[in-house]
């Protein structure tokens, strides 16, 4: 039995896999992907789940492609550090930059994708390859589009989607763990980084186990079981100086919270597409952006709240978006909080929809509350209908809010 890749050998193989002449590519290709905001639960569960998959029979090579172009990475200075955790940078990662194009482009007939972290393929890979999915792992709403004849197909509720991928290949883990009876230092300490792959999004999307609205028996599981492997990788090497010997978990959150928070070097334009996720309603265009600081930090840093509005309608006109939702999530003293800002920029038809979905349902479960006296709201006129709340039900994030628009939105006809 051959011993055990490093994920940056294993990545090597992808590339390798991903990249070769057509006349020399084995297909079909095997692909697992995550969804188009490309954040750390996505990114993270991908690169897990390809390496796991590969390494379970009938040991399939799975390519793990980060759904976002390469020059996106450098907005996300937290993968690149847990990637150093797992001894790889972003160089030896798979971007859509990488994907094969032109008349080198793959066939669809020539893959099959396993999406992880969404249920539905959107943006251009879904309209080139959405009809080649085989199994998805997701902790989202199922839209009913991944058959239910797929393998995996796990769909459930939890604070992370790693956390269920954690799940669904701990037996692979566990036993490339028990090779050579355990013994064998190198792996242990493969597996203690892979560890660090998985901790990291499950504890940012807890808040490290401590969010009670979000954590569920999947992501302590996760965590335990991810734990475990590190707590392997240090006594792997005598105790002293393993992979996972210097594990603090507050202070493995906090730094990756940290880099995560940090947009005080980003653009506008690099802020509202760090985390961006669209859809598109019939004719309609749904654009949001999670960001992780408060509204009040985003005006100050565009001084003031014209100028803040101006900053969004140059994303709203650059993706042609009808309707944009802002959500951002922040700390004040400690305490968890949520805001939420949604621009109906079409017609009189898609304000009516907004207005509805801010009715009496979404004060109710969302706990809308008006924001800063309402200096950023806009009234019907030439530039939409634009409100701006802080947000009580601090449980629903984009997973809920993003669900309720789309709903409000249904069959509603462009201007």
């Amino acid at each position: 039995m051959p011993p055990q890749k490093t994920l940056q050998a294993f990545l090597a193989t992808a590339r390798a896999a991903l990249t070769a002449p057509p006349s020399k590519r084995l297909t079909p290709l095997h692909f697992v992907v995550g969804n188009e905001s490309a954040d750390l639960d996505s990114l993270c569960s991908t690169l897990f789940l390809a390496y796991l998959r590969t390494h379970s029979p009938p040991h399939t090579l799975h390519i793990p492609l980060c759904h976002l172009p390469r020059d996106d990475l450098t907005l996300r200075p937290e993968f690149t550090a847990v990637l150093k955790y797992a001894a790889v940078t972003p160089d030896d990662v798979l971007t859509l930059t990488e994907l094969p194009g032109g008349d080198d482009g793959l066939k669809p007939e020539d893959t099959r994708w396993l999406l992880v972290d969404h249920n539905v393929m959107t943006g251009p890979l879904g309209q080139a390859y959405g009809g080649r999915v085989v199994g998805c792992i997701d902790h989202h709403d199922d839209e009913g589009k991944v058959p239910a004849d797929a393998e995996p197909r796990a769909i459930e509720k939890c604070g992370s989607c790693t956390s269920l991928v954690v799940e669904q290949c701990s037996e692979t883990w566990e036993a490339l763990a028990k090779r050579d009876g355990g013994s064998n230092k190198e792996a242990a300490r493969i597996n203690a980084q892979l560890a660090y792959l998985a901790l990291a999004p499950i504890l940012i999307d807890t808040t490290n186990l401590g969010n009670k609205d979000k954590t569920t028996a999947h992501d302590e599981r996760a965590v335990a079981t991810a734990e475990a492997h590190l707590r392997a990788g240090s006594e792997g090497s005598g105790g002293g100086g393993g992979v996972g010997s210097g594990y603090d978990r507050d202070a493995f959150f906090a730094e990756v919270t940290a880099l995560k928070e940090d947009l005080s070097y980003m653009s506008f334009r690099d802020i509202f597409r760090k985390d961006y996720k669209e859809w598109d309603e019939g004719r309609l265009k749904l654009g949001t952006s999670s960001v992780p600081q408060a509204f009040a930090f985003l005006v100050r840093k565009a001084k003031g709240e014209e100028a803040f509005a101006g900053e969004l309608e140059k994303w709203c006109e650059e993706k042609s978006i009808d309707i944009m939702a802002v959500l951002t999530t922040s700390k004040d003293d400690g305490e968890f909080k949520r805001e939420l800002l949604v621009w109906a920029r079409g017609g009189s038809e898609v304000v009516n929809a907004v207005k509805a979905f801010a009715g009496k349902d979404g004060r109710d479960k969302l706990g809308l509350g008006t924001w800063g006296e309402g200096k950023l709201d806009l009234e019907d006129g030439e530039g939409g209908w634009r409100r701006c709340w802080t947000q009580a039900r601090v449980e629903h994030s984009r997973k809920q809010i993003a669900p309720m628009l789309r709903e409000a939105l249904k069959g509603v006809k462009k201007e």
